[in-house]
């Protein structure tokens, strides 16, 4: 598989990868295929096992690096990393409180950002689940860029890896958005439909991160830190809170546990 993505352009490797984790946001659609409905605890608990993949993958896959590329620069290493993933954070909080979008198993009455005058349930809850994928799709963009930087901090492997572990939490999100509307009444394949497209923002993202370090070679640690942030606030805004609406608490945070560490293993691993 290195050697696959090794003979191929940055972006080319960032598009491939990400139509991979788009390609496992659809596989978890598709389950309106087989079933009508989804057991909650399963579903809580792969949204753990999500959150806890996307914290190590936050760590280990651009936290770490981007420490290890700002030593030996004109400022002090944690200054890069704690301003990147701090403006990653408010970035993703300023995106949420304007893009209108629902939670699943939420009321419509209880959706967030600026609402439009008609409001499609629908709609509402596709554009929760991108706002998931859009941080998602930019760190893989700017860990391939980083390897393309020639970084000693950055490996393809590495970059693989966490492609690797967001696809794998892909498949709960898609499960999130598409089951809810199949119980709301809407047809099976709309239903997918909708579900697989929350994740056509990623390869999006993913050329805008690999594009900009590539081309700016010094915003990297910056860069990887403000994926980082924006993952993080992805997590504690959305995921975990998800994860324990309908009180599956101990289930959602054991599978956390298991998810940080499957994705530590990857990522040290492969990296």
């Amino acid at each position: 598989m290195v050697d696959f993505f090794l003979g191929l352009d940055p972006v080319v490797q960032a598009i491939v990868a990400t139509l991979f984790t788009w390609g496992m946001t659809a596989l978890g659609a598709a389950l309106v295929f087989t079933t009508r409905s989804f057991n909650q605890k399963l579903l809580d608990g792969m949204l753990g096992f999500a959150g806890g993949v996307m914290i190590a993958a936050s760590f280990w896959s651009l936290l770490s690096p981007a420490l290890e590329m700002a030593e030996g620069g004109p400022v002090p290493a944690w200054i890069p990393a704690a301003l990147g993933f701090m403006l990653g954070g408010i970035f993703l909080w300023g995106i949420d409180k304007l893009l209108p979008h629902l939670h699943p198993n939420t009321p419509i009455d209880q959706a967030e950002g600026i609402q439009p005058k008609k409001r499609k349930r629908s709609t509402l809850l596709v554009l929760a689940i991108t706002l998931h994928n859009i941080p998602e799709g930019l760190a893989v963009g700017v860990a391939f860029g980083a390897v393309a930087t020639g970084s000693p901090s950055a490996s393809i492997a590495g970059a693989i890896a966490l492609a690797i572990g967001i696809g794998i939490q892909n498949f709960p999100e898609g499960v999130a958005v598409s089951m809810p509307l199949l119980r709301d009444g809407m047809s099976r394949k709309k239903s997918f439909l909708y579900g697989q497209s929350s994740g056509m923002v990623e390869p999006v993202s993913a050329v805008i991160g690999v594009l900009a370090v590539s081309f700016v070679e010094p915003i990297l640690p910056y860069a990887l830190s403000f994926a980082a942030g924006a993952m993080i606030f992805v997590v504690a805004e959305e995921v975990i809170p998800g994860s324990h609406e309908e009180g599956n608490r101990d289930l959602a945070s054991m599978s956390l546990m298991i998810g940080f560490t499957v994705m530590m293993i990857l990522d040290v691993a492969l990296g």
